[in-house]
């Protein structure tokens, strides 16, 4: 029986992905404590601290397939952990009780940390080509619609137009901060763990600290400038980092749905037969790629609250804080790959409808220029009378009164500074989208 969404045989590829699962899964978490046990036997070999033999022998069974993993989960339960079971496990597989020179000097969260460090590694190679690939469309997308006008909003009004490419950019920049993030992250949080009991490396004496840059060196880690087992900040880190995109992939999402309600129609999802289909209503056509996200990211959030209270830990070695991080960071990778997978589906493949856009412009009839026919007027009338002036034909034209052109052409304050030919370009949305073309441009000659 499978309760989770991201595990669910039904849900698992909407909330997740076979890639980010893999990752996370028991034979995995498994794997890398075994890699762990066998580059620490390796450098302490090398070094002398445990007979080549044992090494050898240790490295023979560092392999998951030959670990049975019920009676892992059994020994798990009664203990507490699963690093231990796992130890003993590799003991008793190696001959001639060589297995006993394995974990030399390690302790447990030291293999549970490097591990979820090493997940952590290969989880962000994933996020990193979701990344790319999403920053690579939007970037398609902002250099084919740079010029395509379409109503900016603001508290879901119309406000001043932009082109859609410009929107696009926006984003494509947020995702460039993000892919920045990544690479000033990467040095800070994928640094292992290699202290013993309380961080000191007593166990081993003078020979700890070349014994943990020697594992390290092994394993492809930072190594530490001293223990980090109850200060999270690195856990924690990655996990806000993780925030921030879902957060930004949200921001799409919630932008999509509302571009796809029927009394806007500026953009689609993907079309596939069938997708979005109401079992009541044959017209309708819903965002479901945006629906998946706005709930994965929704729970995301919730999960980096977690880690950030899993930061509260107790002197050398915690209480519980700890495990916090063994439920959360898991569920975090998981959710956030589903809804990287969801918005780069969408992203790649939206469906634009300039000519809709261009429709929408002109609901109001001109009036979403009001501020260029103001800002026009200003050297004439002066910015606040301009202001009044023009705030007053809009009303006009709300209440029905005339068209917007043809009440400023007439009005007595204006006439006299300019002409209705003079007026007419004001009111045409395309003219008044400033420099997003240039910002535009600025944003894509940025390397992603």
């Amino acid at each position: 029986m499978i309760a989770s969404a991201p595990d669910s045989r039904v849900f698992r590829d909407i909330f997740s992905t076979t890639a980010m699962r893999r990752i996370f899964s028991d034979e995995a978490r498994t794997q890398y404590y075994l890699d762990i046990e066998a580059a620490l036997a390796r450098v302490q070999a090398r070094m002398g601290i445990i007979p080549q033999a044992a090494c050898d022998e240790i490295l023979r069974h560092c392999d998951v397939a030959q670990f049975d993993i019920a009676l892992l989960k059994n020994q798990t339960e009664r203990i507490g952990y699963p690093v231990l079971p796992v130890v003993q496990q590799l003991v008793a597989l190696c001959k001639d009780g060589l297995g006993e020179w394995c974990h030399w000097g390690a302790t447990t969260q030291d293999i549970t940390d490097t591990a979820t460090i090493l997940q952590i590694r290969d989880a962000l190679k994933l996020v990193e080509d979701d990344l790319r690939a999403i920053s690579e469309s939007l970037a398609a997308l902002a250099r084919a619609y740079r010029d395509t006008p379409m109503a900016g909003r603001s508290n879901l009004q119309q406000a001043t137009p932009i082109t859609f490419g410009y929107k696009c950019a926006v984003l494509l920049a947020g995702f460039q901060r993000h892919l920045q993030r990544l690479r000033e992250l990467r040095p800070r949080v994928l640094v292992g763990e290699f202290g013993g009991a309380t961080g000191t490396l007593a166990s081993l004496g003078a020979a700890g600290l070349k014994v943990q840059e020697g594992l390290m060196a092994e394993l492809g880690l930072g190594q530490p400038e001293i223990a980090w087992h109850t200060m999270r900040d690195r856990i924690a880190e990655v996990g806000c980092f993780l925030g921030l995109v879902t957060g930004t992939l949200g921001k799409i999402s919630m932008d999509v749905k509302l571009m796809m309600q029927t009394e806007v129609e500026e953009v689609y999802e993907p079309f596939a037969e069938g997708r979005g289909s109401s079992s009541t209503m044959p017209q309708k056509r819903n965002p479901i790629s945006s629906n998946y996200i706005h709930a994965c990211v929704a729970m995301v959030r919730q999960n980096v609250a977690a880690l950030l209270d899993a930061m509260v830990e107790d002197h050398e070695r915690s209480t519980g804080p700890w495990e916090i991080e063994w439920i959360a960071v898991p569920e975090i990778f998981l959710l956030s790959a589903g809804a990287l997978a969801q918005a780069r589906f969408l992203v790649g493949g939206l469906q634009v409808d300039p000519a809709r856009m261009r429709a929408n412009l002109d609901l109001t009839k001109g009036l979403i220029v009001s501020e260029a026919v103001m800002m026009g007027l200003g050297p004439a009338l002066g910015r606040q009378r301009a202001h009044d002036v023009v705030y007053d034909i809009c009303r006009e034209v709300i209440a029905g009164k005339g068209s917007f052109l043809d009440l400023l052409a007439g009005h007595p304050e204006i006439r006299p500074h300019m002409s209705r030919a003079q007026l007419a370009p004001f009111l045409d949305p395309a003219n008044y989208v400033g420099l997003a073309g240039e910002m535009v441009d600025r944003v894509l000659a940025k390397e992603i």
